[in-house]
């Protein structure tokens, strides 16, 4: 009996400050970790091509794509974290107090990060489309650059005050050895509540909303011959604005898919988690959206499909191979 007892316990030779592990079958343990490791190498291969395709070739280096860069960094950096949630997938922790406080500081700051990337590309998508005449003046390189790096400062600055008793004092909130929480306080709890959830999630939504709008009603304009000559000599840029919209509105509804149902189940706490299944199966759909965006663009964007070949085949390594027509 009491070899079976230890056989629970995260650290069997802690007794009384061990925590037990959660009684899941071994066949869905597995399928867990295979689930995870796969995520991870899939989320890490596509995010690393999407972040070279940008990178590399020039004319790729416009507005939008920044904003498709920053957004695949934080997806990279999303898959590399993956591992940590392998090693919590059996229910315990062995990296220590330190390394917790740690990954569930960059965990929040990466998902700040992504949020953060979905407002400014909805804001993006909104001028592009609400404001064509003034978007290359409004929108350039230049001032998507400092939104971003503002973004990325913004968003571990935030965290780090959400979560600073967990950095400050690691382990605090932890019941027994082997456990691994991230608890704010109540007050810290509102505001991410509102700033971190409702306020970005609206402000998506509403943009969204608008652009869908505008872009039907140009496209009823152009199809009843109302708009005028000079409109019509940019229909095929007025198209291609549209058809990113609509790919970067199925980013967002995917992310938003993703997103809400870990946002809700976090902020509802750990009684409210039927089981270690369902816990497990909101924090994989949330993985799964960091590998879905460069799927996405595959299907969508022939320059990425084009890139894709280009790097596969090492043509990526020939001179002056960054000048290369892409679009």
């Amino acid at each position: 009996m009491e070899t079976l007892a230890g056989a629970e316990l995260c650290f069997p030779h802690l007794l009384n400050t061990s925590c037990r592990k959660p009684m899941r079958p071994p066949s869905e343990a597995i399928l867990l970790h295979i689930l995870l490791s796969s995520i991870s190498l899939l989320t890490v291969a596509v995010n690393l091509l999407v972040i070279i395709s940008i990178s590399h070739y020039r004319q790729l280096h416009t507005p939008t794509n920044l904003l498709l860069l920053s957004l695949a960094v934080s997806d990279l950096l999303m898959g590399l974290l993956m591992p940590f949630g392998i090693i919590f997938a059996g229910g315990c922790w062995f990296l220590g107090d330190l390394m917790c406080s740690v990954s569930c500081f960059v965990v929040f700051s990466i998902i700040s990060v992504s949020v953060g990337n979905m407002v400014l590309i909805s804001v993006d998508r909104y001028v592009a489309i609400c404001d064509p005449l003034r978007y290359p003046t409004k929108v350039t390189p230049g001032r998507v650059k400092i939104c971003v790096f503002l973004c990325w400062c913004c968003a571990f600055l935030y965290c780090s005050l959400i979560l600073m008793d967990q950095l400050t004092q690691p382990g605090r909130y932890n019941s027994c050895v082997g456990e691994c929480v991230a608890v704010i306080n109540d007050n810290a709890e509102a505001v991410d509540l509102v700033f971190g959830f409702i306020a970005p999630v609206t402000i998506i939504i509403v943009l969204y909303i608008r652009v869908f709008v505008v872009a039907v009603s140009q496209a009823r304009a152009m199809r009843s011959h109302i708009a005028a000559v000079t409109l019509q000599v940019s229909v095929t840029a007025k198209k291609s604005e549209r058809k990113a919209a609509r790919t970067l509105g199925i980013v967002i509804a995917v992310f938003l898919i993703c997103f809400c149902p870990y946002h809700c189940v976090s902020l509802a706490g750990q009684n409210t988690l039927v089981n270690a299944s369902s816990e497990a199966l909101v924090v994989c759909l949330f993985y799964v959206n960091s590998c879905l965006n460069p799927v996405i663009y595959a299907l969508f964007y022939p320059w990425f499909r084009k890139t894709i070949k280009l790097i596969v085949t090492l043509q990526i390594l020939q001179p002056y191979s960054c000048e290369a027509n892409i679009l």
